[in-house]
């Protein structure tokens, strides 16, 4: 069994001092002073002197390797020891090998294919626990609110898209209504028939009915209906009544 190590870094090959400087200052308050997370680069070290990682290049395998800790391109924060692999060094050489078809460079992406999804990977084939939260979390919360964004914006734009073309559909029926109902206006090519007008009177005056409608009916209404309705059956009863007296 080997032992499975992940060397940390500050990342800070940014070109400028000031955002360098930046950077380290962020790593230490939410990494070191309240153990949130930080801007890091990551390598895994297994089986020999060399730290494996991924980074972005234009053409080839952006999988690389280089002397353990000694990453010139940034800054040496600290090592963690992951675990142990019962993988042979035969069946890890395999593994780079997969690795390095399948992380070609020029898809490195800042949030979502970084060099610590690499490491993730890579420890998942070793079969050895992952990397600690805090060292990609902040890619992690950046990919999701991107990620939320982008889904909102979509959904935002569907659902415009949807309530126009509804929109569009209820003005041409209602235009027709108006035009071939309302206005009795001559049939036209194209137009309904005027076997059909009676059923655009029935959908026309069913349509005027739902939009016209703008309160429920009151209690007084309703007594008032209630009313009515006994006084007619009274009335029907009387009649009755009356034929049946009439009768010899």
């Amino acid at each position: 069994m080997a032992e499975v190590v992940v060397h940390i870094y500050d990342v800070t090959n940014t070109g400028s001092e000031k955002t360098n400087s930046t950077i380290l200052q962020i790593n230490r308050i939410f990494k070191d002073g309240i153990g949130l997370g930080g801007i890091f680069h990551s390598a895994i070290q297994v089986y020999g002197d060399d730290e494996w990682s991924y980074g972005y290049c234009e053409q080839g395998t952006g999988v690389f390797r280089c002397p353990s800790s000694k990453n010139p391109m940034y800054t040496y924060r600290e090592k963690i020891v992951l675990g142990k692999t019962d993988c042979t060094i035969f069946m890890v050489n395999q593994i780079f090998r997969e690795l390095t078809r399948e992380w070609p460079g020029h898809t490195y992406d800042l949030l979502s294919k970084n060099c610590n999804h690499f490491c993730d990977v890579l420890c998942e084939r070793l079969g050895v626990p992952k990397l600690p939260g805090w060292v990609n979390r902040f890619a992690h919360a950046g990919d999701t609110a991107l990620e939320v964004a982008e889904t909102t914006a979509m959904r935002l734009k569907q659902a415009k898209t949807e309530l126009l073309s509804a929109s569009k559909v209820a003005y041409r029926f209602l235009s027709s209504v108006t035009s071939n109902v309302t206005n009795g206006s001559p049939q036209q090519p194209g137009t309904v028939n005027s076997s059909d007008n009676g059923n655009l009177r029935m959908q026309g005056a069913w349509l005027k009915g739902m939009l016209n409608t703008s309160k429920p009916s009151t209690s007084t209404e309703i007594e008032n209906k209630d009313e009515d309705a006994n006084q007619e059956k009274k009335q029907s009863h009387d009649s009755e009544a009356k034929l049946f007296q009439q009768q010899p």
